[in-house]
């Protein structure tokens, strides 16, 4: 069965006025768990995301699977701005919230340790998040949307590179860089990663080369993937224009960037009340992983569609609902 879920509207603006959260659209797929039960019966939960395409995809599976459960769900989906949806869950205005351990390790946190064990970093922030605001971290899924430098399939063949350590190696002439301004000047970012690698900024005489270009983060993908200016440019892993653009994405074998695993998180108090949630959620996670990521973000970004209906479309392929 199938139709279109809608906002509470009531609610909705209640919420909105409260602490600035809205909706992107406020819609997803109406349908039920292929085995016609009902987990979540008498549940009334709020769904919220962060803007970017990937978060409003993880929220539309998130509303649509539970809903499908029998829970009653609002959805508040493509929260402008990181803060906004946070704050709502923080203040109990919102329940189920998909986030990254990194973002809660350096954003929330603001830990300065790099982990590089996935597991590890998400049982530490797990613990804080736990103890300080009562939020449930689940097990994280299988996809790990972290920073990574990436050059097309072609250049990446001609100079024969598969790792970073590998562009340590080049010719200066060969290291060319495509950068957003963000990485360029984060404490993480482009500067120190050079630095764990081994690879100067200038050229060995001290006078500045052209390595670096900066640019919106939009023209880094097909700036790497036409290889100029730049062989190698900084690229989101599960980003949909990797796969598009026939990208490689080189291996972090210094294990430089933190770990940005996916996690959904849910208030403590709804967890305790609906322990359901967390097996229905690890159904979702444990199907996820990189690949399918970076196809699901591209249906969207690239082909066009609408974030519901990629979710529902998902959830159906993958037999569990109808």
């Amino acid at each position: 069965m199938r139709g279109r879920a809608a906002l509470g509207a009531a609610l909705i603006a209640a919420l909105a006025s409260g602490c600035g959260l809205v909706s992107s659209s406020g819609t997803f797929e109406s349908t039920t768990l292929t085995e016609n039960t009902t987990p979540l019966d008498g549940a009334s939960l709020v769904v919220t995301s962060k803007s970017f395409t990937e978060g409003v995809l993880l929220g539309k599976i998130t509303a649509t699977y539970l809903a499908a459960a029998g829970a009653n769900v609002t959805d508040l989906t493509g929260a402008p701005g990181s803060a906004s949806s946070r704050q709502a869950q923080l203040n109990g205005d919102a329940d189920i919230l998909w986030e990254y351990t990194g973002t809660g390790w350096v954003n929330y946190h603001g830990e300065t340790e790099t982990i590089a064990d996935p597991d590890e970093l998400w049982q530490r922030v797990h613990d804080i998040e736990k103890q300080d605001y009562d939020l449930e971290w689940l097990p994280p899924a299988n996809f790990n949307d972290t920073y990574a430098f990436a050059a097309s399939a072609g250049t990446a063949e001609r100079l024969g590179v598969t790792s970073l350590s590998d562009v340590a190696q080049l010719p200066i002439g060969d290291r060319t860089f495509c950068v957003d301004d963000e990485f360029f000047s984060r404490a993480d970012g482009f500067v120190p990663m050079l630095e764990t690698y081994g690879i100067p900024l200038n050229a060995p005489d001290g006078v500045p080369s052209d390595q670096v270009t900066r640019m919106d983060a939009g023209v880094v993908y097909t700036s790497t993937a036409q290889s100029a200016p730049c062989n190698f440019g900084m690229v989101y892993t599960t980003d949909g224009r990797v796969k598009n653009l026939n990208l490689t994405v080189l291996d972090d074998d210094r294990k430089f960037f933190l770990p940005y695993s996916g996690t959904a998180v849910v208030r403590g108090a709804v967890l305790e009340q609906h322990p359901e949630i967390a097996d229905l959620m690890a159904v979702v996670s444990e199907r996820l992983n990189d690949d399918l990521m970076q196809e699901l973000n591209g249906r969207v970004d690239i082909d066009g569609e609408d974030p519901a209906d990629v979710a529902y479309d998902w959830l159906r392929s993958e037999g569990l609902v109808t």
